[in-house]
């Protein structure tokens, strides 16, 4: 209930659209009845050969109805479906603003196609909430009310017999069809939300399940899964269609009892004849607004169960905030990494273990050191993806947790190892750093990053599409891409997390020497550990198991015959050997 009652709450933005259609609604049914049962009396009545003016009114009425029965349901479907619709649109843009503040740290707890499902299938799931169970629940209660006061004024008799079956057919068959339909329901969920992760991942690996010929074993998976859900909907559908026979049984087991009981009260003299069809067509045409009341306790189970999956993930804290009063951030600030503790889980392992470094504003260091020493960490915790467990990092002398996430981001460029390249044209992946800027300015970066070549080549140069994950290029273009869009942000610090990484020896050299131009008067930290272009480097620091062992220029380092010497040593021979 809490969560129905969460759902319900969103439908707080649009109050009156949601009233006019619930009303609409209720017009929709009482024109349908109205219709039915004065089209009834009115024949009955016309058998008499009364007055012509005595039956104007009825005549005017089933007129009206017949009118106004396809304008409410058309007025009704119009303004229901645009209340949803714009209630699906501000929960996903509630659902992605809840995960932006988790991002990184929290979501890689989750698997991305999973994520994925929460915010398109689920979110459409909970169209169910207005359309199905929300408006047809207070439509039929409308109804019920108005078909009791009708038959009231007849027969009190009557009108308690007639709320029995409407009861019975509205609360009696949803609870019965909830029952069957809630585990079914909450089964189709998980069973597509874990389809649609089967698939993300099939597709986003496609390349090495073929390489390693486990693409059957991933069908077979995938062919499993459809099958649990074929049979999940099948049941589904079977509950469907025991629900629309009960809705018809007891809707003309209704109009039969009112007979039976009705045609003695007219033979009494309690009735007049002419009604007698007028009240056999009242519950039956109110059965019209309760007959959907057994699909909205069908979907309820799976709308709650959609809910439930987006408010868990919504519901997460996020590790990192902003704090209450951001500090500003200063224009040309330094980098500076004070006794920083950090590990990605409780596991004890810790990614960095007491480092202390300082980069003053305009000068640059380098960390090198093997692979899993750390070094990309540094990247993550300057940019506040994480904050660290202990110590402090610090930029232009103030802990980067008194600045707003977004300003301390603004201050920073960055070229990490796997950039991610979005499904579009060059421009537009460029762009990302700077919406504002110039044509001149994307071709000055564009031509540092050393992709003139590559968007010469191109028949529609930087508009050319780069596909998916920019596979259309290769990968040392799409380094290049990234380094191209961290020198367009033109921020005064820059973190190059392996920008070379993917590039041949020349390439390597000639994209370093841009970069030294185009940062000569930025803060830079390099992260690699490919020991080029160390001389232009104000001071190295060599990280090892998540500790700093070594630090100073590239001629001391090579003077100690410590773990930087050996890294040079052994990159020479392999270039040699090459």
């Amino acid at each position: 209930m809490r969560v129905l009652l969460r759902l319900l709450g969103f439908l707080g933005a649009h109050p009156w659209r949601a009233a006019l259609a619930v009303l609409l609604g209720v017009a929709t049914v009482a024109s349908n009845v109205g219709l039915l049962a004065l089209s009834a009396f009115l024949i009955a009545a016309a058998a008499l050969k009364p007055e012509l003016a005595a039956l104007s009114v009825p005549i005017y009425l089933v007129r009206f109805f017949g009118v106004s029965r396809g304008f409410a349901r058309y007025a009704e479907r119009v303004v229901s479906h645009d209340v949803t619709f714009r209630l699906l649109r501000n929960l996903r843009i509630w659902f992605y603003e809840r995960l932006e503040p988790l991002a990184p740290s929290r979501l890689l707890e989750h698997h991305s196609g999973d994520l994925l499902d929460r915010a398109v299938e689920d979110v459409d799931e909970l169209q169910n909430v207005y359309l199905r169970i929300f408006s047809p629940i207070l439509v039929a209660a409308f109804t019920v009310s108005a078909t009791f006061a009708v038959f009231w004024v007849f027969s009190p008799l009557l009108a308690f017999v007639a709320l029995g079956f409407l009861v019975a057919a509205g609360v009696g068959v949803p609870l019965l069809v909830d029952a069957l339909a809630r585990r079914t329901g909450r089964q189709q969920v998980e069973l597509r939300a874990e389809l649609s992760a089967q698939l993300v991942d099939s597709v986003q690996g496609v390349q090495d399940l073929l390489a390693f010929g486990a693409e059957k074993e991933r069908r077979d998976r995938i062919s499993e899964i459809n099958r649990k859900l074929a049979r999940a909907q099948r049941r589904m559908a079977l509950i469907e269609g025991l629900q629309g026979s009960l809705n018809d049984l007891l809707s003309n087991l209704a109009m039969l009892v009112l007979l039976v009981l009705a045609i003695p009260l007219v033979s009494g003299g309690e009735i007049r004849g002419v009604y007698l069809a007028f009240l056999a067509l009242v519950i039956l045409g109110s059965f019209e607004a309760i007959t959907p009341l057994g699909s909205a306790f069908q979907f309820l189970g799976r709308s709650l169960s959609a809910a439930g999956r987006l408010f868990e993930i919504a519901d997460e804290e996020p590790q990192v905030r902003d704090p209450q009063n951001p500090a500003p951030v200063p224009e040309r600030p330094g980098l500076e990494f004070r006794r920083v503790t950090f590990s990605y889980s409780n596991s004890g392992s810790k990614a960095l273990d007491d480092v202390s470094f300082e980069i003053k504003a305009g000068s640059r260091v380098a960390v090198v050191g093997p692979s899993g020493s750390g070094k990309s960490t540094l990247a993550r915790l300057a940019l506040r993806f994480w904050d660290p467990d202990g110590g402090e990092v610090l930029l232009g002398g103030r802990d980067v947790r008194e600045y707003a996430q977004e300003d301390l981001r603004e201050k920073i460029g960055l070229v990490a190892q796997d950039t991610h390249i979005f499904n579009g044209t060059l421009r537009r992946n460029l762009l990302l750093a700077r919406p504002e800027a110039t044509q001149r300015e994307l071709e000055r970066a564009v031509e540092a990053a050393r992709l003139g070549g590559l968007v010469e080549s191109l028949p529609e140069g930087l508009d050319s599409w780069v596909g998916e994950q920019g596979l259309r290029i290769s990968g040392g273009e799409r380094q290049r891409l990234a380094v191209a869009r961290a020198l367009l942000k033109n921020a005064p610090i820059l973190l190059l997390d392996e920008p070379t990484a993917n590039l041949d020896t020349v390439t390597e050299q000639e994209l370093l020497g841009s970069i030294r131009e185009m940062v000569q008067d930025r803060t830079t930290l390099l992260i690699t550990h490919r020991l080029v272009g160390m001389e232009g480097m104000d001071e190295i620091l060599v990280l090892d198991k998540g500790r700093i062992v070594e630090r100073g220029t590239h001629a001391e380092l090579l003077r100690s015959s410590g773990l930087y010497r050996q890294m040079y040593d052994t990159q020479r021979e392999m270039l040699a050997a090459a």
